[in-house]
């Protein structure tokens, strides 16, 4: 299995970015999938994750924010982020399977992808 995430880059606060994650060896389609960060000297973060039939959960700190989405024609799963913040720096991951409980961005999930770095500025 090989998760590759794009779409990371540099933007100023209050800015939009969306990434992307492409599978291989995997399918997304109706399991249990999402994404995390870790920042400099923190600890990894859920941030979002989706469910088989589309339902969302998001972390309260993104809430509002962020949406994650998924094309199953494309076996692609999404992140959009709005109203980026400083404290959104991160490394952001791609995650898939899951390891079963509950879908929410605190699951534990099986494969990882390398990970796409997502800078913001003030």
């Amino acid at each position: 299995v090989r998760l590759v995430e794009v779409g990371g880059g540099s933007v100023q606060s209050g800015g939009s970015l969306k990434l992307a994650c492409t599978a291989s060896g995997y399918t997304f389609r109706g399991g249990c999938n999402g994404w995390f960060r870790q920042a400099p000297g923190k600890e990894r973060e859920g941030v979002a994750t989706i469910e088989g039939d589309g339902r969302a959960t998001y972390a309260d700190s993104v809430k509002g924010r962020f949406t994650i989405s998924q094309d199953n024609t494309k076996n692609t799963l999404y992140l959009e982020m709005g109203r980026l913040e400083p404290e959104d720096t991160a490394k952001y991951y791609c995650v898939a399977g899951w390891r079963g409980g509950s879908c929410v961005p605190w699951a534990d999930f099986r494969f990882w992808g390398q990970g796409t770095q997502v800078t913001v500025s003030s």
